[in-house]
C-alpha cells in the first residue's frame, strides 16, 4: 500500500520568492559581478543586435525553404524532369541534390562574414555596456 505524506500546513520563507529578478527595474542589479539580464534585454543595443541577427537568419531561412521545398516537389511531381541526363549517368535529380548540400556550406560561409562584420562587433558593444567586456 502507498503511504501519503501529508501537506506541510504552511511554508515560512525570510523574503518573498521573486521569479527571475523580474519585480525589480531595470537598472537594480542584487549582485554586481552578475549581468543585468532586464537592463540588458532593454537596451537600444540589443535591440539593434537582434534587429542584426534577424535581417540575415529570417530571409535566409525563408529562401532555403522555398529552395528545398522547390527540389522536394520537383521529385515528387517533375519526375520526366529530374531523371534527363546529364552526363553519363548524372541526371537532374542527383545535381539538385547535391546543389542542396552545396548551398547549405554556402548560406553557412555567408552566416560566418555576416556575423564577423554585423553581428560580432554589436554583441562586443552590448557586452561593454554591461560592464563584461573583457570575457
Amino acid at each position: 500500500m502507498t503511504e501519503v505524506a501529508p501537506p506541510p500546513t504552511a511554508i515560512h520563507t525570510a523574503a518573498p520568492v521573486v521569479f527571475g529578478g523580474i519585480d525589480r527595474t531595470p537598472l537594480e542589479r542584487s549582485d554586481p559581478a552578475r549581468p543585468d539580464f532586464t537592463g540588458i534585454h532593454a537596451s537600444a543595443e540589443f535591440g539593434e543586435l537582434r534587429h542584426r541577427f534577424r535581417a540575415f537568419v529570417f530571409p535566409m531561412s525563408v529562401l532555403f525553404f522555398v529552395w528545398y521545398m522547390t527540389y522536394v516537389l520537383l521529385t515528387v511531381y517533375a519526375r520526366g524532369l529530374m531523371a534527363v541526363q546529364v552526363v553519363g549517368s548524372v541526371n537532374v535529380g542527383l545535381v539538385l541534390g547535391l546543389l542542396q548540400f552545396a548551398s547549405t556550406i554556402a548560406i553557412t560561409v555567408a552566416y560566418l562574414r555576416y556575423a564577423r562584420r554585423r553581428i560580432d562587433p554589436q554583441a562586443r558593444l552590448v557586452r561593454a555596456r554591461a560592464g563584461f567586456g573583457d570575457q
